[in-house]
């Protein structure tokens, strides 16, 4: 009686080619966030109209920009996320240790390298968020800032910028890329790009550039990692009174 042994899963090489839903969500990302990037000013009074209060129309800018997006991107990538799901579920509890395990490591990678600056500065996006952040209610801010977001950056930054375009591309060119403008994103259009504020950004994305490749390009696994790394820094931030919070920003650094 012949014995069925179990093999691995064969290639998928078309799950790594761009696709039409590919090009039109990285179009729409590039579109909204250039709009708010350029005409934020021009934007915002229009939104302040139809907003009870300016907190409520940031809230509903980012929320519309990241939900519209990430429609695309989950249908773009569902073959890709479903399989990644399943890889992760045969191995349960590398994924329960390894996703705090890789929490852990960005933050000590982020104090080090921002220690090593000798100059610590908040950029204008982390502050906008944790301003935002104190006058909306978590309820709210977890679809956007631990469903959503993460979701769509992980698509981008690493689904599309590494385990797509590296089949065209050098690997750690693709690596280099995917880190730089990540961090790029979250500043431009704020502020000068300075090493300063780009600091834990660049620490973030090396991270999660990380822990895609050596998971075997696992969109879901990296995922978690920076949903993770976003949902504590939301439960630290509500965690502490507002007055307490403002008595700590106010101390030099």
């Amino acid at each position: 009686m012949a014995i069925a042994h179990r093999r691995p899963p064969a290639p998928q090489p078309q799950l790594y080619r761009f696709s039409p839903l590919d090009f039109t969500a990285v179009g729409l990302y590039v579109a909204i966030a250039g709009l708010f990037a350029v005409a934020r000013e021009l934007v915002a009074p229009f939104l302040r109209q139809v907003a009870p209060t300016p907190a409520a129309a940031s809230y509903a800018m980012n929320l519309l920009f990241y939900a519209s997006v990430g429609i695309l991107a989950l249908l773009a990538a569902r073959q890709v996320v479903g399989r990644d799901l399943r890889v992760l579920a045969t191995r349960p509890w590398f994924t329960l240790m390894m996703v705090p395990a890789a929490v852990i490591v960005m933050m000590i990678l982020t104090a080090v390298v921002v220690a090593a600056s000798g100059n610590v500065a908040t950029s204008e996006n982390q502050a906008g968020l944790q301003a935002l952040m104190q006058q909306v209610p978590a309820w709210l801010m977890v679809p956007l800032l631990v469903v959503v977001g993460p979701f769509v950056e992980e698509y981008i930054f690493r689904h599309l910028l590494i385990g797509k375009l590296s089949r065209r591309i050098n690997l750690w060119v693709c690596c280099g890329l995917s880190v730089l403008l990540f961090a790029a994103l979250h500043i431009v259009g704020r502020e000068a790009l300075t090493l300063t504020v780009l600091l834990p950004y660049l620490a973030m994305g090396a991270t999660l550039v990380f822990v895609y490749v050596w998971t075997g390009r696992n969109l879901m696994f990296s995922y978690f990692v920076h949903a993770a790394k976003n949902l504590l820094a939301v439960v630290f931030i509500y965690a502490i009174p507002p007055e307490v919070y403002e008595q700590l920003q106010q101390v030099p650094a």
